[in-house]
């Protein structure tokens, strides 16, 4: 059952950046004898679409607000790809897991990191300067690297390390959703109170404009 880390770990990846993952998987299965890539992935010509699109990508993502887009857009290609993944690995090893199940798997991981790294993304773009967009960008790049290379030759370690991630992702934007709803409950406290003192000022002004004074007359002010 060796396919099914790798299939775990290969979605989580695929979430971050899918086309780092094929491109890695294919290289390692056409030139480094990884026996549980399927051939569909050692193809020139997957290889080829997969590096053009890696390459865009890694400029794309080094881009503020540019790079949420491109999440955005990837909402839906980045779970497919991951389950498509699975699924190949899952049919170069039969009997080890249903393509069904392993596409279901990898689509779902996939899914999750995705969601992850876009609303991390989306916080680190409210920094003024882009340098921590290009940093984050490239810790991601090299860890699905890290993650991919590791879970063809140590697919347990790759897999505990990929769930250990997932989980500090998601707390992190569990983390980062409190906060900002806890600012914008000060805020709004803030300005209540501001309205409530403009409010109250202005009635103690209008009250004492119009006070009677001796002899049946009003007091202007």
């Amino acid at each position: 059952m060796t396919i099914v880390p790798l299939i775990f770990t290969s979605g989580l990846a695929s979430g971050i950046n899918a086309y780092a993952v094929v491109l890695l998987l294919g290289l390692l299965g056409r030139f480094a004898g990884a026996e549980s890539v399927p051939a569909a992935l050692e193809r020139t010509d997957v290889l080829l679409a997969a590096a053009a699109l890696f390459l865009l990508e890694a400029v794309a993502d080094k881009i503020p607000y540019v790079d949420s887009v491109w999440d955005v857009a990837h909402t839906v290609i980045r779970p497919v790809a991951g389950a498509t993944v699975g699924a190949l690995l899952a049919s170069a090893d039969p009997g080890s897991l249903g393509e069904v199940a392993a596409g279901a798997m990898g689509g779902t991981t996939a899914l999750v990191s995705h969601l992850v790294k876009a609303s991390l993304r989306m916080a680190v773009n409210t920094s003024p300067e882009p340098a921590s967009n290009i940093v984050v960008s490239l810790a991601e790049d090299l860890s699905v690297a890290g993650l991919v290379t590791l879970a063809i030759f140590h697919p347990w370690l790759a897999a505990s390390i990929a769930a250990v991630l997932l989980v500090a992702g998601v707390l992190l934007v569990w983390f980062a959703i409190n906060r900002i709803r806890a600012f914008r409950a000060r805020r709004r406290e803030r300005r209540a109170a501001r309205a409530a003192r403009t409010a109250g000022s202005g009635g103690a002004d209008g009250s004492a404009a119009g006070q009677p004074v001796a002899g049946g007359g009003i007091r202007r002010s």
